[in-house]
């Protein structure tokens, strides 16, 4: 067997020149094809099937691209409480009479009305829900247990009876690991953005 070339016309009528092989007195054209893998025609079921999965697998990213927006707007503001809360503390320590504490806590509660008050209300209550994690995961305290300590007990009381209305929970513990590991592989790419551009 030997390779040789021989022409052959196509249907435009041009010469198109083809590798051959030769065995005994006839000359075979070679052309090489593309692989062509051939499946069994999909059942009904199955087709269903793989739609929904196709449709969930569109909502799940849909849903986490929500998240993601959510964790970058209000990732700042549980920065700037964990921040605050940390001078709170310290002051708090320093004042021991308890009309000084009681006079601190009214103007910065008065302070961070005019800061804040008008952004906050603006969140939806996904964004909600997600900042009462974040600033557990900032604090290490859970946002009912900051209340009491600021506001006291009733007033925490009341906020967590709020809380629980629009299906959040100012006790809840923030869980990287399990429950929040979205959110927390959304944070990591945030504070790993920061420390490139420092």
């Amino acid at each position: 067997m030997f390779t040789t070339h021989v022409n052959a016309q196509d249907s435009t009528k041009r010469n198109v020149l083809l590798g051959a092989v030769v065995v005994g007195n006839d000359t075979i054209p070679m052309v090489y094809l593309d692989e062509v893998i051939v499946y069994a025609k999909r059942s009904r079921r199955y087709a269903r099937q793989l739609r929904r999965e196709e449709r969930r697998n569109e909502r799940n990213d849909a849903a986490y691209a929500r998240l993601r927006y959510n964790v970058y707007k209000v990732y700042p503001y549980a920065v700037t409480a964990a921040y605050l809360l940390k001078g709170v503390h310290e002051k708090l320590e320093r004042l021991t009479d308890k009309r000084e504490r009681k006079a601190y806590l009214k103007n910065l509660e008065t302070e961070l009305n005019k800061r804040f008050k008008g952004e906050l209300e603006q969140f939806s209550i996904q964004q909600g829900i997600v900042l009462v994690k974040l600033i557990n995961r900032q604090t290490g305290q859970n946002c009912f247990s900051i209340i009491q300590e600021v506001k006291g007990g009733f007033n925490a009381v009341v906020w967590q009876g709020v809380a629980l209305l629009f299906s959040n929970n100012l006790k809840r513990e923030y869980d990287p690991q399990d429950r929040d590991k979205d959110i927390e592989a959304i944070v990591q790419e945030i504070e790993g953005t920061a420390k490139k551009r420092s």
